[in-house]
């Protein structure tokens, strides 16, 4: 209700109502301001509404006061049941789990207002599925109430939950939902046969490998827990059976592992056991995981194939043996109760099966033909044997037949060799390894020998040296060989084998001489041209080598000798005044010395033209005519020089370096003056050369020379 100061109740006031459900939800009697619900209200859809209300003058419309803002709060009631909004649930547990197990928790929502009231206090209980399970009222926890709760006996629990508000109080409205429990297995149970003793029927004739029955232990529990593995005891019989689990059915498959024969042993008895492969320790109490029985099988008795004494049989035989020899048998039996005959025959194949027949009722094998080693080395075919009561059962076995060698070939020298020896060959040397080969095969291995032969063995050549291990060696006898003189060698060697009787043979090897260099490496084997006279022996060969020999020493040492003697005339003085310099560091004369050279040279200005020689080398001819040279007045040491420069220029004989003579001026100072006629003011003519004797003995060879030089003047007239 709404109410103004303003209002004297006389009707000049109106109020308005605005905001959340105004006049939708809420509306407001203007005159008395009295406000109504025209519906119903749900907490749970909208818990509380905004209004606004107003007072107004009727006539002038104008708000006697400000707009007022109140909540109308929507009070709750329990309306709403509790709901369990994840149901119906699914659980599981193992079997045989204590008391208070955790299974599962439930919860319900109840939409009433929790803090008002207990319109959304909600308890849990259980309605169905009881002794077995409890749930907490408050939680819902939901746990197991009973012990040890088999699977093997029941598997599926469906439990009812109740939910109920006002704390579980009378009146108040409640919810339900379905758990649906499953006891999870473990494995608490062994397996069991369902009986002790397990009879088997099982045909002689089954292979090995096969299957020859099933037995089965039962296990209540499921899945791994029930997987069971079975194993053959010790005993009776277990060496000849083998047990295998079936995956699928879980059986014991019982296999044979070896041929079964009704003649030897008609029964066998063994025990098999059946175990857990996944056990569980907390149940180790109850007992072993595992049970035994005993499998009795009896062997069927069949009409069987004969039986071979040897799966295979090898036989020998001398090849050239005659037709119709026996070389062996073979043995077949019937081992079935009532025995009956056996008969033999070839199973033909092939045209070489026709070598060898067989005696039908004996089993002997013997030769149809002459067998020839080196054709065919080993004979393989097969032999039925079936049974007269029963042809069409047979059985076959394999006859391997070797043929023994017999020496009937010589050996031979293994492959063609192409041997060659060096012209330089030195007494000794392997030229060549050979081999031999035998076409016959004898069982312990051929032992080969090797010789020359008798024409050959004198001869000085080639020899043969046998290593005694089927090969043998070629050797030189001599030194050197000569392809002008021999070419070719025919080397006969015999070989011989170890067998009886001995064979042998004769073999000739081809030796082709050859030019090596001094290692031994072949250069040439073809032949070459000789240019020698036909008939020229080797001595002569020798005689003219030593001959050319002789001659080239002479050249040699005449040549060194011709050197020598230029070389020894050399001129070595330094005083030379001619245009070359020569020296030799050899010791001189000194003043005993007058064959250096000729003093005339000098002082005669022109020379002979047709007489030049060289003068760096004594002349051969030592004495020459002396002439007196013309005198020259007013003679210049330039136009000398010059003169002689010149003459050397034009001069083939001279040599071809230069050379340089040097000419000192002496100075002053010397007792007896100067010596050379330079500078002198008188001709040679006018010249006393007497005083030089008076000098002593350190002039006396100059003092001859001039004074010699007097005596040969023309112009002076003794």
């Amino acid at each position: 209700k709404l109410h103004s100061d303003l209002d004297k109740g006389v009707g000049t006031v109106k109020y308005t109502l605005s905001g959340d459900g105004a006049g939708t939800v809420f509306t407001i009697d203007e005159t008395t301001g009295d406000i109504h619900a025209i519906r119903s209200l749900d907490r749970e859809e909208k818990p509380f509404y905004t209004l606004r209300a107003q007072a107004v003058d009727v006539d002038t419309k104008k708000p006697l006061e400000p707009e007022s803002e109140f909540i109308i709060k929507v009070q709750d009631i329990n309306d709403n049941e509790p709901k369990f909004l994840d149901g119906p649930y699914v659980a599981s547990v193992p079997e045989m789990s204590p008391v208070g197990a955790y299974v599962l928790q439930v919860k319900a929502t109840d939409a009433d207002d929790p803090t008002y009231g207990n319109s959304a206090r909600v308890v849990y209980s259980i309605l169905q599925g009881q002794p077995y399970f409890s749930i907490d009222p408050k939680t819902g926890v939901i746990r197991t109430a009973l012990p040890n709760m088999d699977r093997e006996v029941k598997e599926q629990y469906q439990v009812l939950i109740q939910a109920k508000d006002m704390g579980g109080q009378l009146g108040g409205l409640a919810g339900t939902t379905t758990v649906n429990i499953t006891l999870t297995d473990v494995n608490d149970n062994p397996p069991r046969f369902p009986k002790s003793i397990f009879h088997l029927k099982v045909p002689e004739s089954s292979h090995v490998g096969s299957a020859v029955g099933r037995i089965r232990a039962v296990d209540p529990d499921f899945g791994k827990n029930a997987e069971i593995e079975y194993n053959i005891v010790p005993g009776d019989g277990g060496n000849l059976f083998d047990i295998t689990t079936d995956e699928s059915t879980q059986e014991g498959v019982i296999k044979l592992k070896k041929p079964l024969d009704f003649e030897t042993k008609k029964a066998y008895t063994f025990k098999v056991e059946a175990s857990n492969l996944h056990l569980d320790h907390r149940f180790h109490s109850v007992g072993p995981f595992k049970d035994t029985a005993t499998v009795k099988i009896n062997v069927l008795d069949m009409d069987e194939p004969p039986v071979f004494s040897k799966p295979v049989y090898t036989m020998e035989v001398y090849e050239d043996t005659p037709v119709g020899t026996i070389i062996g048998a073979v043995t077949a039996q019937d081992l079935d109760a009532g025995s009956s005959s056996v008969r033999y025959f070839i199973d033909w194949k092939n045209d070489v099966d026709s070598y060898f027949t067989i005696d039908a009722t004996e089993g002997t094998i013997a030769t149809n033909e002459l067998l020839d080693r080196e054709s065919t080395a080993q004979y393989n075919f097969s032999i039925i044997a079936s049974k007269v009561s029963n042809p069409l059962l047979t059985s076959k076995v394999n006859v391997i037949i070797n043929v023994l060698d017999v020496n009937e070939f010589p050996p031979e020298i293994s492959v063609p060799y192409e041997t060659s020896v060096c012209e330089n060959a030195k007494p000794g040397q392997v030229i060549q390894t050979v081999t031999a080969a035998d076409k016959d095969l004898s069982p312990t291995g051929q032992r080969f020998s090797f010789r020359l032969s008798a024409e050959a063995s004198n001869k000085p050549n080639f020899t043969v040296h046998d290593y005694r291990n089927n090969t043998a060696g070629i050797e030189t006898r001599r030194n050197g060989y000569s392809r002008r003189q021999q070419e070719l060698y025919f080397l006969p060697v015999v070989i011989e084998d170890s067998s009886y009787p001995v064979q042998s043979s004769t073999s000739t090897m081809t030796i082709r001489v050859c030019r090596c260099d001094s290692d031994g490496t072949i250069l040439s084997c073809n032949v070459e041209a000789i240019f020698l006279p036909v008939g020229l022996s080797t001595g002569a060969l020798i005689a003219i080598l030593l001959c050319i020999v002789i001659l080239l020493v002479i050249v040699v040492l005449y040549v060194a000798l011709r050197r020598q003697k230029k070389k020894n005339t050399l001129m070595t003085s330094k005083e030379d005044i001619r245009d070359n310099v020569i020296h030799y560091d050899d010791e001189g004369g000194g003043e005993e010395d007058t064959q250096a050279f000729d003093i005339g040279a000098l002082r005669n200005p022109k020379v002979i033209e047709d007489n030049k020689i060289r003068r760096d080398i004594k002349p051969d001819t030592l004495h020459f005519p002396r002439q007196r040279p013309p005198v020259e007045d007013n003679t210049d040491i330039r136009d000398f020089i010059n003169q002689r420069l010149q003459e050397n220029d034009v001069d083939p004989t001279a040599p071809p370096y230069d050379s340089l003579a040097t000419y000192a001026y002496e100075g002053n100072g010397s007792v007896a003056e100067s010596l050379s006629s330079i500078d002198s003011l008188t001709t040679e003519a006018d010249q006393d050369y007497d005083y030089l004797s008076d000098w002593g003995p350190r002039f006396k060879i100059l003092a001859d020379m001039f004074g010699e030089e007097e005596s040969y003047n023309p112009d002076k007239v003794t």
